[in-house]
Order: C-alpha cells, then structure tokens, then sequence
C-alpha cells in the first residue's frame, strides 16, 4: 500500500526557463552550452549537491569556469517557476492522506527557494542531498528518506524525470516512475494507489 509519494523538485515540480541561460551566454560572448556544461561538470556538481561545497562556491566556480565571473553571477540568479498543475495534484494527494515529501539533488539554498516560492507549504517534508550528504541515485539518499518517514520501500511512490536518478529507489524497492509529463503520472498514481 502505497503511504507517500516523493517527488523529484526540478523538472517536475519546478522549470527553469533555458532561453535565460542562452541569453546570457550571448550578452557575454560565451559559447553556447558554456555554463550548464561547466555547472554540471559531475566532480563539481557532486560536491554542491552532497554539501560539500556551498552554493555560492559552485556559482563562482561557475564563472571561474567561463572566464567570466559576471556571467556566472548572472546564471546563478536564474529564476524559476513553480508548476502548478503538479501542486495542484500534491493537494489532491494530500487531501487523500498520502504523505507527500519532495527529494531533491539541492544546495544548501534549497530551504529558503521553495519557502520563497510557496512549494514548502503544498508538500509536507522536504529532503536536500546537500543536507543528507547523499544524492540520488545514491541509495543512501533513498534510506534517509525512508527511516525519516518510517516507511518501507513499497510504501513509497517515486517520481523523477532522470531514469539515472530512479535506479537507487529502484533498488530498494519503491515503486517508480519516469516522470514525462502529469497525464502519464497520474495514470501511474491511479494504479499504484489502486484508484478506480
């Protein structure tokens, strides 16, 4: 039986808009793809999303990267939308007494972000790699979550638009999903809850 649902944060229940990015890759004479290639670099990403370094650092790091630290200033001030219809259906799940959390490969800003932007108050937990020091698909990310919550593996329904990202939940037993869009998710749900 299904008690929670975990969703992934980006991608799923929040967009950043790309043309910001190429935008400034343009104003500031940047290659195309220069700063999420030098973002996402996997040592540096490993170590803002573990904690390991703050998200100011990885934001410098950024423009050290380039060249340019202004433009790396400017990527880190890229702004974010939160999708409704997803918080639409966290209320619908939550009215229905399933415990709705979000897991996150995150920075240590991820708190305050999601208090801004109303998401802290349309899920009941959040959980941050940068906090737990563990980042999905990292099974040890899935296990805090789980000990957290008091829940076993297939009390859980996770959601993620990463396959990568799903192969530590899956795992441990959780029921996934490749998130590609909420139609596909809801019709998943249905199942998963055994909703007519």
């Amino acid at each position: 039986m299904i008690r929670s649902v975990l969703f992934d944060l980006d991608g799923v229940l929040r967009h950043f808009d790309a043309g910001f990015v190429a935008s400034i890759e343009r104003e500031h004479g940047l290659t195309a793809g220069a700063l999420d290639a030098a973002a996402f670099e996997p040592a540096l990403l490993h170590a803002v999303t573990t904690g390991a370094v703050t998200r100011s650092a990885w934001v410098r790091a950024v423009g050290e990267a380039v060249g340019n630290p202004e433009a790396g200033e400017a990527w880190g001030r890229q702004p974010f939308s939160a999708d409704e219809a997803m918080l639409e259906l966290a209320d619908e799940l939550r009215a229905q007494g399933i415990l709705v959390a979000i897991l996150t490969n995150g920075t240590d800003t991820i708190d305050e972000e999601l208090a801004g932007s109303g998401i802290a108050a349309r899920v009941d937990r959040v959980f941050n790699s940068a906090s737990i020091g563990a980042a999905k698909p990292d099974p040890a990310a899935f296990e805090h979550v789980l000990t957290a919550l008091e829940l076993e593996p297939t009390e859980v329904f996770f959601t993620d638009d990463s396959q990568h990202k799903l192969d530590g939940a899956t795992r441990l037993g959780m029921v996934t999903h490749l998130f590609q869009g909420i139609g596909e998710l809801r019709t998943a749900l249905r199942r998963a809850l055994r909703v007519d």
